[in-house]
This record gives structure tokens, C-alpha cells and sequence, in this order.
């Protein structure tokens, strides 16, 4: 069995198959808690749950303008936190697919955000619109299967605009 590049290489050379995070525990561990972390970020969830699987100042990045504030982990859980309570109370994520890098212990999670503006934050009065909004995650996890870092590749105006906000 050749590896991946021996395949770009020669395309008709047989690959061989890609170890599953079952076949690794150090793997699935880190790949557990990142999914862990995701779900109770975008949820809003309990951050004492979630605390111990995040690296101290674990930094968080996303080239969108909503967030141009937002640099920690914890900052990105915060206002998650104020978005659900105060702005969209049925906001939930559903997660589409997930992936492993374990080269380089990153984690994507491809997911959409579901949410209705019915609160009273925001940047106006409840515009009961509603949006489905693509997004991605890139998580990197640490040695001890922390996350290290978030990334996140969101369009907001998109988001915005359907929530009637621009």
C-alpha cells in the first residue's frame, strides 16, 4: 500500500486506508472534547463543562466584523452567551461533517447556525427573521488535548442581512 502523495503521483497506485481516531485513543480523545467544546460554545452552554478542555487564553480568530473584538475562546463563549440569551433564544448549530488532521491536531467542523431574532439585544428591536448561516471551524488542540486555538470562517453580513440587521 503507498501513502497519499505516492497516489498524486501516480494516480493508479493503490492508497492505503486512513487510520480512524478509533484505532488512536490519543486522537479520538482530542477529537471528543473539540466536538465537546464546539457544541457547548454554540449552544451556550455550561462554560464550567467545557473549562477544563481549553487551554489557558486559548486565542480565537474570524475575519468577520461582528467578532473583530472577540480573541479568546472564552470571549467567543461569552457572547455566544449574550447572542442566545438576549438576542436569538432558539439559536442551535447543527454540525454537517467533521474532520481529523491528526498531522497537525487541528479538528474542522463544518456547521450551520440556526437562529431568530425574538429578544430584546441587538442592534435594533426583535426583527423576527430568522437565518441559517454556513460556518467553519478550525480547532487546534494542544499536546494534552486542549483546544489551543479557534478559528472561525464565517461570512456575517450574510447572517446579518438575513437577520435584518443590514
Amino acid at each position: 500500500m503507498l501513502d497519499s502523495k505516492a497516489q498524486i503521483e501516480n494516480p493508479q497506485a493503490e492508497v492505503s486506508p486512513t487510520k480512524t481516531c478509533k484505532e488512536d485513543n490519543l486522537d479520538a480523545a482530542a477529537l471528543k472534547n473539540a466536538k465537546e467544546v464546539i457544541e457547548v460554545l454554540d449552544s451556550a452552554g455550561d462554560w464550567a463543562t467545557i473549562e477544563s478542555l481549553v487551554a489557558k487564553d486559548a486565542t480565537f480568530t474570524c475575519q468577520a466584523e461582528a467578532l473583530a473584538d472577540v480573541k479568546t475562546v472564552k470571549e467567543w463563549y461569552d457572547w455566544m452567551v449574550n447572542f442566545k440569551g438576549n438576542i436569538a433564544p432558539d439559536g442551535r448549530c447543527t454540525i454537517k461533517s467533521i474532520a481529523w488532521d491528526a498531522t497537525n491536531r487541528k479538528c474542522l467542523f463544518y456547521a450551520v447556525y440556526h437562529a431568530t431574532h425574538t429578544g430584546d439585544g441587538g442592534p435594533m428591536p426583535a426583527t423576527n427573521k430568522h437565518t441559517d448561516t454556513d460556518y467553519v471551524y478550525e480547532v487546534v488542540m494542544n499536546d494534552e488535548d486542549k483546544v489551543a486555538s479557534m478559528t472561525k470562517i464565517w461570512n456575517d453580513m450574510y447572517c446579518l442581512k438575513e437577520l435584518g440587521w443590514a
